[in-house]
C-alpha cells in the first residue's frame, strides 16, 4: 500500500478544482495519481493506459473505476495529468514522499547502490514550427549507433531493488558525471554496468565526497551488475581505501 493522503496533498494544491460556475467536476485526484504510478510500473504511454484501463480487471480495481458507472479517463486526460506534473515539478516531491514512507515502514534503503542509465530518444528533424531541434537534447553513440534525445540515471538499492534517485540529462552526459548525483551518501559498495578503470577512480572520488562525515574503513566496489549484484570474490584491494576502486568484470553469457 502506498501513502495516498500523503501523494494527493503533494499534487493537490495545483490540481483543478470546481468551478464556482459550475461546469464538469474533475476526475479524483488519488485516481490520476494511481492512473500515474500504472505507466511508471509498466511502462505504459497515455494511450496504452487507457486501454489497458479496459482490458486488465487487476488494474480497474487497482485504480478503483466501475465500468458500469463510468468510463476510464481518456489518454487526453492522462496526458494532460502528466503535463500538469512536470510543469511544477512534483516527480522528485512524490519519490520522495514514497522513500519517506518506506523508511517509517521499515523497509530500509541499504548500503549497497546500482546504477545505470537510459538512452530515451527523440525526433531529431528540424521540420517543426522552430525550426530547430530541442535544446535539452543531444546526439551520442552507442555502440556503432547514434541516438538523439536525452538521458535517464537511475540509482537503485541492491538489497530492495527500490528506485532512489532518478536523474535527466542530454544524452551526451557520460553515466559517471550523474554518479554523484545517483548516491544517497550510506553506500560502501556502487555497481556500475559496464565499468571502465577511468570511470572506477571517479567513481571512487564521488563515493568519499558523498561519505565525507563518515571513517574510510569499508569496503568499496565498483562492479558489472550484469549478472547479479555482488563483488567479485577474492577481490579485496579496495578494502579500507577509498582512494582507490577495484575494477570489477564478470563474464556475460549471451
Amino acid at each position: 500500500m502506498l501513502p495516498w493522503p500523503e501523494l494527493t496533498a503533494v499534487v493537490e494544491p495545483f490540481y483543478p478544482k470546481v468551478s464556482e460556475l459550475g461546469g464538469r467536476p474533475p476526475i479524483p485526484l488519488e485516481r490520476m495519481l494511481r492512473i500515474y504510478f500504472l505507466q511508471l510500473w509498466f511502462n505504459l504511454s497515455d494511450p496504452a493506459v487507457e486501454e489497458a484501463l479496459y482490458d486488465s480487471v487487476s488494474m480497474r480495481g487497482f485504480v478503483r473505476i466501475d465500468l458500469r458507472a463510468e468510463g476510464a479517463p481518456d489518454e487526453t486526460t492522462v496526458c494532460k495529468f502528466c503535463h500538469l506534473l512536470e510543469k511544477h515539478k512534483l516527480g522528485k516531491r512524490l519519490l520522495v514522499a514514497v522513500n519517506e514512507y518506506l523508511r517509517r515502514s521499515g523497509i530500509k534503503i541499504a548500503n549497497g547502490a546500482i546504477v545505470d542509465a537510459t538512452i530515451i530518444t527523440a525526433p531529431s528533424s528540424t521540420k517543426n514550427k522552430d525550426g530547430e531541434q530541442d535544446s535539452e537534447m543531444h546526439q551520442t553513440a552507442k555502440g556503432q549507433q547514434w541516438y538523439f534525445g536525452t538521458k535517464a540515471h537511475v540509482g537503485v538499492d541492491s538489497r530492495t531493488k527500490l528506485i532512489h534517485t532518478v536523474l535527466a540529462s542530454a544524452a551526451n552526459v557520460a553515466d559517471v558525471d550523474a554518479l554523484p548525483s545517483l548516491l544517497h551518501g550510506k553506500e560502501t559498495r556502487v555497481w556500475e554496468t559496464r565499468p571502465t578503470r577511468a570511470g572506477a577512480r571517479r567513481s571512487a572520488l564521488a563515493l568519499r565526497e558523498r561519505r565525507t562525515s563518515r571513517t574510510a574503513s569499508t569496503e568499496a566496489v565498483v562492479g558489472s551488475n550484469r549478472t547479479d549484484p555482488r563483488p567479485c570474490e577474492g577481490n579485496r584491494e579496495a578494502t579500507g581505501n577509498l582512494d582507490r576502486l577495484m575494477l570489477c568484470q564478470r563474464s556475460v553469457s549471451a
